[in-house]
């Protein structure tokens, strides 16, 4: 399975923890990245602490629960490689991925780019070796 079929076959909630470059962590709940290519993904932000941390602290985690019976899930360490603010942009990813965003003021949106360095398991025990990104 890939990581597109993960993310195309599973709904959930989706948190964000980032830090500020003193180390003060945030979190907040986003919708599920958009997959880009097998080690890329992508979330559309707004102009508010996560992204902020961002611009001083590169390194962030996703914490995927599945919405399903039992608790599965992946965690996503990440790397922010670059971000677009062009309103087309935000808005053609938008569209072509499917990508959630909430009705509301929003003034100022950017498309952020991560590398995914590491996907584990929710959690670790559930981790198998040789499985692709420590499947159940």
């Amino acid at each position: 399975m890939t990581l597109k079929e993960y993310f195309d076959g599973n709904d959930g909630l989706c948190v964000l923890a980032t830090a500020d470059s003193t180390g003060v962590v945030d979190q907040a709940v986003y919708t599920k990245p958009g997959v880009v290519d097998e080690t890329t993904i992508a979330l559309i932000m707004l102009d508010r602490l996560s992204h902020a941390n961002l611009a001083s602290n590169p390194h962030a985690s996703i914490l995927f629960i599945e919405k399903a019976p039992a608790s599965r899930g992946r965690r996503l360490f990440i790397t922010k490689l670059r971000e677009e603010e062009d309103p087309a942009a935000v808005e053609r990813f938008r569209s072509e991925t499917g990508y959630y965003l909430p009705a509301g003021d929003l003034k100022k949106t950017f498309l952020v780019y991560f590398h995914v360095d590491r996907i584990m398991p929710l959690y670790s025990w559930q981790e198998q070796a040789g499985t692709f990104h420590g499947e159940d």
